[in-house]
């Protein structure tokens, strides 16, 4: 039933086009057979909540113009036709933007991931992770959370992240002093923010670019600090547990020697793999921009030696060994051991950043993902038969072509199965997009949660964090994401721009996409909780309640870049995003501390208060700033013509715009619009050219409706511009001179100078 639901338009596309929404009682058929197929596969594969919620939608549909409908909520309703068509036949609903992007893009990315855990990279990045910090305090735990970090780099899923690092780092943390509750929640926290980190993103990422317009590389380059500043606080976290524990770490051949000796071993192996790598992407770069016209082909030559080379280094050292959780760990092997065994792992990760990137052949992401499914393929294949080449064995080399086929066939099949729930989320989703785009019930939903927060900007955040939350409870990530943001991402921009708040899009929808991901560990139904505590034997509430207390640091960044943007890196210099990074990073790790309640030693509730007041004021500066000199000027709206005109070329024009609702023109509806202002001349001129006209009239700058297709043109349709009452500019704000936000890091490291002069005195053992 499924192949022939889909297959009707492929076959009839040419009728259903020449048609053009004129529907028959073959596309009814068609429809509700589809709907059904759908219904059935939502359930076997997602479980109840996704079909309850996907029912209530279509239910609205079809029953939301009855009489017994509150006034509130009802529409006028479509015929049964019709909403079949839109459902199933266009492509505003299951085959609409969610599973288009689903099927040409997440699809390649996750068997990319599968094949890559499936050849052996995921035990190489947890045995890597344990030689590097499992000999530190709470060494296995800081290991999970940095394997949990890399398997997130190709890794789709917390759950299935939770289950394959978990399954051999909370054994291990139980044994060196853990609770099981804090063994899983350790593993929970650390997967959960596996689906924060570039450039999967547990797929959401893909769709991220698709609905909000910007480019994956520029997506990646915004989640990218968020992710790094989450992972670091987290170790801080483990440490400080291991530190109120008095927890030790695992023995290593290095141990005996000198501090300054180890730190200087592990810095050099980093610097030399970063160095390495970079070093094969830049040799591409460049061979690519000498030779443009053999760019493929000198990706693929590069990348070929690099391979054989970096085969022929594994080769001297024997493979490693998938250990079972229950074998006892005693002692660490050397990094160096370790790290030669499969650093060629890392080069289809090079070749598929290198091909996003912008370089002279910048692919689009799925032709990239497909360039490095075949490296990662060719791998696969071929990887332990030039190991039996290199030592010489040549009769092992039939053996590992077998093995290296095998391994491709199963990771095939894993990617194959990874996909289903991706898939079906995302046509589930597809019915939610088409019933909002076909009802409107999204301009219903604006106005009710209006009404609620009472246009509180900060109330509508926390509203729409426990709609996330509740959501993802019973949804996975990619759908809670798609539903969400589908609802309430228009919203958090619309009623922040009603604010004077302009908030960008791709931070509106990070922000959903982050409480959606802590929902897997949201009690009562955190189901990566529940996959953790399977494995540490303990309670999956209470394991859900402390992974949620290490991800508070995780809840806390979404309200912070939505209010400071600079933390998603948005028109920041790369020396300011070093200077952020350094901050955000320090200002992370303190929060960390006062929630833990432990810095160097144990917190008292002044310090503990000191410690958040000093992570505030480096995570928002520009709040203390705001409340001695406001950082913008409101000038009236007539001045238009004079400020316009006088703007330097290339800034922007912040201005106000007042006027009657379109539905409702006794109800008044504002909003803050940022507009480009181009070459110097007059004001018309430079507001034209951005889609914008004004005329004095009196002592009113009034607004003509924008021309059609231009970026302003959805953001003031909730206007009337031709009621009896204006559009008019109500005022223009003008930024202050004001003296630089960062000097207010200066108090708060003195207040921070306090707490450490305090605790020091009470320090029983080393901080670090």
């Amino acid at each position: 039933l499924g192949i022939v639901v889909c297959c009707y338009a492929i076959i009839n596309y040419e009728d259903i086009a020449n048609r053009s929404g004129s529907f028959n009682s073959v596309d009814i058929a068609i429809g509700s057979l589809g709907l059904f197929v759908l219904a059935v596969a939502v359930y076997r594969s997602l479980g109840l909540p996704l079909l309850i919620v996907a029912s209530v939608f279509v239910g609205y549909v079809f029953l939301g113009a009855g009489e017994w409908v509150p006034e509130t909520i009802r529409w006028k309703g479509a015929s049964i036709g019709k909403s079949l068509w839109h459902y199933w036949i266009q492509d505003e609903g299951v085959f609409g933007k969610a599973l288009d992007v689903s099927a040409t893009m997440i699809f390649l990315f996750v068997l990319f991931g599968s094949i890559l855990e499936k050849a052996g990279a995921g035990n190489y990045f947890i045995k890597l992770a344990f030689s590097l910090l499992g000999h530190l305090r709470g060494g296995p735990a800081k290991a999970a959370v940095a394997a949990s970090a890399l398997s997130g780099v190709y890794s789709g899923s917390s759950i299935a992240n939770v289950v394959t690092t978990g399954t051999f780092t909370i054994p291990l943390m139980k044994k060196t002093g853990l609770s099981p509750e804090k063994s899983g929640a350790v593993e929970v926290a650390a997967s959960t923010n596996g689906q924060l980190t570039p450039p999967v993103m547990g797929a959401a990422a893909f769709l991220m670019a698709e609905f909000t317009g910007t480019p994956y590389t520029e997506l990646l380059k915004h989640a990218l600090l968020p992710a790094l500043v989450s992972y670091i606080a987290l170790v801080y976290i483990v440490h400080l547990e291991a530190l109120k524990l008095g927890l030790k770490g695992l023995d290593k051949p290095s141990a005996t020697l000198t501090l300054s000796v180890r730190l200087l071993r592990v810095f050099t192996g980093i610097l030399l793999t970063v160095a390495l790598f970079t070093a094969i992407y830049y040799a591409l770069d460049f061979v690519a921009y000498l030779w443009p016209g053999l760019s493929l082909a000198s990706v693929i030559a590069v990348s070929a030696i690099a391979y054989v080379f970096l085969v022929a280094v594994a080769a001297r050292a024997p493979d490693l060994q998938l250990d079972s959780p229950d074998t006892p760990l005693t002692s660490l092997p050397r990094a160096g051991d370790v790290a030669i065994t499969g650093l060629y792992y890392v080069l289809p990760i090079v070749i598929l950043i290198w091909a996003i990137l912008p370089t002279p052949e910048k692919l689009s992401p799925a032709l990239a993902a497909s360039w490095a499914c075949f490296a990662m393929i060719f791998v696969t294949l071929t990887q332990y038969a030039l190991k039996a080449v290199f030592r010489g064995k040549p009769g092992e080399v039939s053996a590992g072509i077998r093995r290296g086929a095998q391994e491709c066939f199963d990771g095939m099949i894993a990617g194959g199965r990874a996909m289903i729930s991706i898939a079906i989320a995302t046509a589930a989703a597809g019915i939610i997009i088409g019933s909002l785009s076909l009802s409107g019930a999204h301009n219903v939903l604006l106005e009710f949660i209006e009404v609620i927060s009472a246009g509180n900007l900060m109330l509508l955040l926390l509203l729409v964090a426990v709609i996330s939350l509740v959501l993802g409870m019973g949804l996975p990530t990619t759908a809670n994401y798609i539903v969400v943001s589908s609802l309430m991402a228009p919203i958090i921009v619309t009623l922040g721009a009603k604010s004077g708040l302009v908030i960008p899009i791709v931070a509106a929808h990070l922000f959903v996409f982050y409480f959606g991901i802590l929902a897997d560990d949201t009690p009562p139904v955190g189901l990566a909780a529940f996959a953790a505590a399977a494995i540490s034997g303990g309670d999956p509430i209470r394991t859900g309640v402390q992974g949620f207390m290490y991800d508070i640091r995780t809840a806390l960044l979404p309200f912070l870049f939505i209010f400071n943007t600079e933390l998603l890196l948005i028109d920041v210099s790369f020396g300011k995003a070093i200077l952020v990074f350094i901050v955000a990073t320090l200002a992370m790790m303190l929060f960390a501390a006062a929630t833990q309640g432990y810095f160097f030693a144990k917190s008292r509730a002044w310090e503990t208060a000191v410690l958040l007041l000093v992570a505030f004021t480096l995570f928002r500066p520009g709040y203390f700033l705001d409340q001695v000199v406001p950082r913008f000027d409101l000038r009236p709206g007539t001045e238009i013509s004079k400020i316009a005109a006088e703007a330097p070329a290339g800034s922007q024009l912040r201005i106000n715009v007042s006027g009657p609702n379109f539905d409702d023109a006794d109800k008044t509806d504002r909003t803050t619009l940022i507009v480009p202002i181009g070459k110097p001349g007059d004001a018309a001129a430079r507001l034209s050219k951005s889609g914008l006209a004004f005329a004095i009239e009196g002592t009113a700058a009034k607004l003509e409706e924008p021309l059609p297709a231009s970026k302003f043109e959805n953001q003031l349709k909730s206007f009337d511009f031709y009621a009896d009452k204006p559009v008019v500019i109500s005022n223009i704000e003008v930024p202050n001179e004001r003296m630089p936000k960062e000097i207010f890091y200066i108090p708060a490291l003195l207040l921070l100078g306090v707490v450490i002069l305090f605790q020091r005195r009470r320090q029983t053992q080393p901080a670090f």
